[in-house]
């Protein structure tokens, strides 16, 4: 009977005039966000073309982490083409998959079996080739170092990206032996650019859907000074931010490099994903 439901639903003139009207609703908001973000990036606080918002771009990612990611290396250049990134969900919406079809190499850490799952269906030409390494894991501040070690993740690399949610602050603190040149971490936007707050660390529990997860941008801006980075951006959807180490050419991107001058709000509505189903390779799956 379900089945034959599933079949029939579909063809239901309500369902089809349902659907249409859902299609028109998302395509409505899906121009409105764009004409509003276009807008919004003409104002005073967006003069200094060095902002990374300019350059937002979304291929795989979530938001524009993949511009913004582009763009700091057209600057900075690019040196071993390595990455790491944790929490990647099935990586399919992650800041770290376009740099694969760059020619890049790296490694993903994800606790999530069934995600770890999706992704060696998606990505098994790269897991083949020893382009990508994959780890099922969760994550702790106290064993990501050795995580680290397991994937033969060098002291200085490229791109590192962190993403768990709860802990995600305690977990880059705990990894102060590696020196990646670029960090884009997820920061906790529900708090203004000038308030230091951060998620009390518990290695067993995981995020709860709440406000209470990783940590302010001003916070970030601080462990990232203690560990010798800079805060040169964060994307429009106030989501993620952006760091480079303190001996990369700091002249080009916007100063001050504090949370008061690169914190973005909470736009969570702002994130688009426009255009084809996400696929890395046809030919897997």
């Amino acid at each position: 009977m379900k089945s034959w439901l599933r079949k029939i639903l579909p063809r239901l003139p309500v369902v089809k005039e349902l659907q249409r009207i859902a299609a028109t609703l998302e395509s409505t908001r899906a121009v409105m966000t764009n004409k509003f973000l276009e807008d919004h990036l003409k104002g005073p606080r967006y003069a200094d073309r060095r902002k990374l918002n300019h350059f937002e771009h979304q291929v795989f990612s979530q938001n524009g982490e993949d511009g913004i990611i582009a763009e700091i290396f057209r600057r900075i250049g690019i040196k071993d083409r390595f990455f790491v990134e944790f929490g990647v969900g099935n990586g399919l919406e992650n800041g770290t998959a376009f740099l694969l079809t760059q020619n890049w190499r790296g490694a993903w850490i994800e606790g999530d079996s069934k995600s770890v799952m999706e992704i060696q269906s998606h990505f098994r030409r790269p897991l083949q080739t020893g382009q990508l390494k994959l780890l099922n894991s969760f994550i702790t501040a106290e064993n990501i170092a050795n995580l680290f070690q397991q994937l033969k993740v060098p002291t200085d690399f490229d791109l590192l990206s962190l993403d768990i949610d709860r802990n995600t602050y305690h977990a880059w603190k705990a990894l102060s032996q590696y020196r990646p040149r670029v960090v884009a971490v997820e920061y906790n936007s529900s708090f203004p650019p000038d308030v230091n707050w951060i998620c009390e660390y518990d290695a067993a529990r995981l995020w709860n859907n709440s406000m209470q997860f990783g940590a302010s941008l001003k916070a970030y801006e601080q462990l990232a000074a203690s560990l010798g980075y800079v805060l040169v951006g964060c994307d429009l959807a106030g989501v993620n931010a952006f760091f480079i180490r303190n001996t990369e050419r700091l002249d080009l991107f916007a100063e001050p490099f504090t949370a008061e001058n690169h914190y973005e709000p909470p736009r969570y509505w702002a994130g688009r994903r426009e255009g084809h189903e996400r696929c890395f390779d046809d030919r897997t799956g």
